[in-house]
């Protein structure tokens, strides 16, 4: 039975990069079509919001309610305005001039980036003389050099490859669509990174993690509806033209942003946020699969390479980072062995005082000698 229970969060890691890969692939297959990517991101935020909302109100009934003040309410906001509204809008859109299968590799990035961030606001100290700290900028530098690769690079191409190469097949892959697409993705990974950070004061004014979502599902929404006002004047944006449409907008906002969250969760809190993070380069695996095989997007060895480079960075980042983990289990259960040790000499101590005042009680006699006279 406990053998079995070892598997599940694997077997969920696995079924979630699934559906993200389903999400990413049917999303492009929309905006191909058509659909305005500011127009899919209200109606995927709205979809979420109806979602997670009747269920963030449920559970609050059994658990403490989380007050929010002006301060709190304003980390919620810049956190949904910045990870969700700006983030999904700059990522859809460089979907749409990328490709599903570099807009899923750039997502590795979101590790290397959130160090580099987190290093220069002094999150995240760093010891040169240190191999964790070593790992972590040699993991991040491969990161960023892939994703270079990725935007810049092209070289002959691994499917249908052709016997004469065209004169841009080293540089420039898929003229300036591509490389403003490749632009969009990495500003959405410093987005994804700067929301990451923005959920330490979000989450400490409202623990509830439930109740946090279900407001930034809705701040997002309402963020994304205003700027989708401003950037899209024709009122036939807003049409849904199919049902292929209607369903990923519903896939994505029940699957994509609701079910996930707690498959996410449950995995974290059962094997810890890297175990998760680990399963990152599948759902690029799956995507680029797929991409080829249905999508016919073109894969190219500078992608390739790139692709590989962003991957075996974010395992080196991910190495440096658990070696941090380690090293801090080390001090904790160091300091609570030092404690308890300090405790048990206290109660030595104590113990051996109150046994050295009983037998000198009890070497005093019962009656004094005055007493006797």
């Amino acid at each position: 039975m406990g053998g079995s229970d070892d598997y599940k969060p694997a077997i969920a890691m696995v079924g979630l990069q699934f559906s993200y890969a389903i999400v990413s692939l049917s999303t492009r297959v929309a905006l191909l079509q058509g659909m305005s990517p500011r127009v899919f991101v209200v109606y995927r935020q709205a979809t979420a919001t109806l979602v997670i909302t009747p269920v963030a109100y449920f559970s609050r009934r059994n658990s403490s309610r989380c007050s929010l003040g002006l301060g709190g309410f304003s980390w919620i906001f810049l956190a949904a305005l910045i990870g969700v509204a700006i983030n999904q809008n700059i990522y859809f859109e460089g979907l749409y001039l990328a490709s599903s299968s570099i807009a899923s590799a750039m997502g590795n990035l979101v590790p290397a980036v959130t160090f580099v961030i987190a290093s220069i606001i002094g999150f995240e100290k760093l010891e040169f003389g240190s191999v964790r700290s070593i790992a972590k900028i040699v993991g991040t530098i491969l990161c960023v050099s892939g994703a270079v690769s990725m935007a810049l690079l092209r070289g002959p191409k691994l499917l249908n490859a052709e016997l004469t190469l065209p004169a841009n097949a080293v540089f420039g892959s898929g003229g300036e669509n591509w490389l403003l697409g490749c632009l969009f993705l990495f500003g959405s990974c410093c987005c994804w990174s700067l929301w990451l950070i923005l959920q330490v004061p979000a989450s400490a004014s409202c623990p509830d993690l439930v109740t946090l979502s279900a407001w930034m599902c809705f701040l997002a929404t309402l963020q994304s509806a205003i700027l989708t006002l401003f950037t899209e004047r024709e009122p036939e944006a807003w049409n849904i033209h199919s049902s292929l449409e209607l369903a990923c907008c519903l896939f994505s906002g029940i699957i994509g942003s609701g079910l996930s969250f707690f498959v996410q969760a449950w995995c974290i809190s059962r094997r810890g946020p890297l175990f998760s993070a680990m399963f990152n380069p599948l759902c690029t695996v799956i995507v680029t699969i797929l991409a080829a095989i249905f999508l016919h997007e073109e894969i190219y060895t500078g992608s390739l390479i790139g692709a590989i480079g962003v991957i075996a960075g974010l395992y080196v980042v991910l190495w440096g980072k658990a070696k941090d983990l380690v090293e801090i289990n080390i001090e904790e259960k160091t300091k609570l062995q030092n404690d308890e040790a300090r405790n048990i000499v206290k109660i030595l101590i104590d113990d051996s005082s109150k046994k050295t005042s009983c037998k000198i009680d009890l070497e005093e006699p019962l009656l004094s000698h005055k007493s006797s006279n």
